[in-house]
């Protein structure tokens, strides 16, 4: 894959149109991926991470018990990334779920099928798409599952969104003790806030994650960051 520009000449490319036609910047992307010949601005970065092979470097480095925060601006392939750390696992014989509060079971489908090349991959993973995900439905769905299994949370912000559910913190601080304890790897997706885009430039960190209610970061023992086709994956100290 040959791209006419650089990826975040690309990015800057959208934001100037975004401004020029009054668009939202989101719709600039994808026809900024358009003209180098993609579906949509996601596919274009997912294609882009992917030929980096980010989800076997980063499967590699988790360990058993590992919380991880995966985090990016719309578009840059968060989700896509998630996916191929639960295709990762499955390769490596390990089990796993992703639970999704965003996507629809066809919307996993297209993707996994992306991801895999068209390998069947139908079955590398369960499936969770119900609206009862809280921190208490996942710890609850993988009580009984092995050592080293590996589960996606699609998506951090979304947990809380029920007034029925616990607060955030008290969900994340379940979930964490919940993977300590039985030896399972979560991996959490997370927005990060519009302001890091206003501020140009470099890889978002913990201080650009959105948090609408507060959450304590240190609760997790790994951070991956996306941006611009890059990938960052950083040791937290664990609380």
């Amino acid at each position: 894959m040959r791209l006419s520009a650089p990826l975040f000449r690309l990015k800057r490319q959208a934001r100037l149109l975004s401004r020029e036609k009054g668009i939202p910047l989101n719709k600039a992307l994808d026809h900024i991926a358009a003209a180098e010949g993609f579906r949509s601005w996601s596919q274009l970065a997912a294609r882009v991470g992917r030929e980096s092979r980010p989800a076997a470097g980063i499967f590699r480095q988790l360990e058993p018990g590992d919380m991880l925060l995966l985090g990016a601006r719309p578009g840059q392939g968060k989700t896509l990334l998630g996916l191929g750390l639960l295709l990762e696992a499955a390769k490596a014989g390990r089990s796993g779920t992703f639970f999704t509060l965003d996507y629809h079971e066809a919307d996993v489908a297209r993707s996994v099928a992306f991801l895999a090349d068209g390998e069947a991959a139908a079955n590398a993973f369960a499936l969770d798409t119900s609206d009862d995900i809280c921190a208490a439905h996942v710890i609850a769905t993988l009580e009984k599952s092995p050592r080293g299994t590996l589960s996606v949370i699609d998506y951090l912000q979304l947990l809380d969104q029920r007034r029925t559910n616990p607060e955030i913190n008290a969900q994340i601080r379940d979930l964490k003790r919940f993977a300590v304890s039985s030896g399972q790897i979560l991996v959490l997706i997370s927005q990060i806030d519009r302001a890091f885009d206003r501020r140009g430039g470099g890889m978002p960190g913990l201080a650009d994650v959105r948090q609408p209610n507060p959450v304590d970061l240190t609760l997790f023992t790994k951070a991956c960051f996306l941006h611009d086709g890059e990938a960052r994956l950083d040791s937290l100290k664990a609380a």
